[in-house]
């Protein structure tokens, strides 16, 4: 595996409906659900303006997540998402043998989540996440984040992230393009749903698909505000150079940027001193970031994988002491996570709700916000007024 992928591919935020007694070796989500219940609809997309295969158009397994009315309908499970990746490319031919996420996360399929299949709509309209995965991963790798979301009052909508014509993305420009342009697809559907206010859109992404939303806000007015999860634009800066058209200092959108403890790089220093390869030598794209509010928040014991809730769920203590950092445990992994998708939400709630407590809870100090110490610090920097 290419070493960009060991540490990029990711899948899910742990955000499930987990016990609060779960195993210490297992990933819980910690967080509650907000009023509304959560529906999840899977729509078979096709994008007919790009070719897949040979002589097909681009498939685009779209999930979508939103406030949903109370039913008594069976919820989803960690098996029944993982069971999805049976028809990602082609929806009338499943394909279970090459799936590995059955098999990956067989010892949790029988875990619930929150969201109900194909469940009445809640009325309304509602703002809009897109929501872009980490390398090659799947759609639903946060569910647990995306039905969180979906709870407080959004639509959540994603896709796998695919290369320009093979399921595996691929690490170059043209694969950031891919992904790009189905966000882009993503954001024209999302209008097109009648419990949509895509007036009022952002994008929350892992890894990966960081770089991809940075692609997509720099050519698409429509997106307000990016969530990232350790994304990738932090350490591949060359790539967003050699777009062309990708400039962050001209971005005027605010962002929220979570750091794993691990890579750490500065963006005070540019240039790595281990002969890095050509991708991640360049201007740092934060330190760029100068025309839209930046919220920066160091995770200070989680791991970039602890992003991902799927990819928590599949490992047991060994796999998880991998790549632990200092002595921050499972639990405190899960505690971690929880925080995360905390300030995911009260970021889109000021962003894209214009809520004015969650506005100051921004501003405040993780200590004055019931952060437990050690857990993370939190720095702002407000945008520079336009020339």
């Amino acid at each position: 595996m290419k070493p960009l992928r060991r540490w990029c591919i990711a899948v899910v935020v742990m955000l499930c409906a987990g016990p609060a007694f779960a195993d210490a070796d297992t990933f819980a989500f910690l967080q509650k659900p907000g009023p509304l219940a959560v529906g999840l609809k899977v729509v078979e997309n096709t994008d007919v303006s790009r070719p897949w295969g040979a002589s097909g158009h681009r498939p685009l397994q779209t999930l979508v997540w939103y406030p949903a009315e109370r039913n008594r309908a069976a919820a989803m499970t960690v098996g029944a998402y993982a069971a999805l990746a049976d028809t990602e490319t082609d929806f009338r031919s499943p394909d279970p043998g090459h799936n590995k996420w059955r098999t990956q996360l067989k010892a949790m399929a029988s875990t619930p989540l929150w969201a109900r299949r194909d469940a009445p709509m809640a009325a309304g309209k509602y703002p809009v996440v897109i929501y872009a995965p980490s390398d090659s991963s799947v759609a639903w790798e946060n569910a647990d984040l995306c039905e969180y979301l979906a709870s407080h009052g959004y639509v959540v909508i994603a896709s796998p992230s695919m290369g320009v014509s093979t399921r595996d993305m691929t690490d170059d420009i043209e694969g950031i393009n891919s992904q790009a342009k189905d966000i882009a697809f993503l954001i024209t559907y999302a209008a097109s749903l009648p419990d949509t206010d895509t007036s009022q859109l952002a994008v929350a992404s892992w890894s990966w698909g960081g770089l991809a939303s940075v692609f997509a806000a720099a050519r698409d007015p429509r997106i307000k505000a990016l969530a990232s999860m350790d994304g990738s634009m932090r350490y591949f800066p060359a790539l967003v150079q050699q777009a062309g058209d990708v400039h962050p200092e001209r971005i005027r959108i605010p962002l929220l940027f979570f750091t794993s403890a691990f890579p750490n790089w500065l963006e005070d220093v540019e240039l790595d001193t281990d002969d890095p390869p050509a991708s991640r030598v360049g201007p740092s794209v934060l330190n760029a970031w100068m025309h839209g509010d930046l919220y920066t928040v160091n995770m200070l014991g989680m791991s970039h994988g602890e992003f991902g809730a799927m990819m928590q769920r599949r490992k047991n203590a060994e796999r998880f002491a991998d790549d632990q950092i200092a002595d921050y445990g499972r639990e405190d992994a899960n505690t971690s996570h929880a925080w995360v998708a905390r300030y995911v939400l009260v970021f889109l709630d000021a962003t894209l709700k214009h809520d004015a407590s969650a506005a100051t809870f921004m501003k405040k100090t993780p200590f004055e916000n019931g952060v437990p110490k050690h857990f993370m610090a939190v720095s702002f920097r407000a945008a520079a007024a336009s020339p």
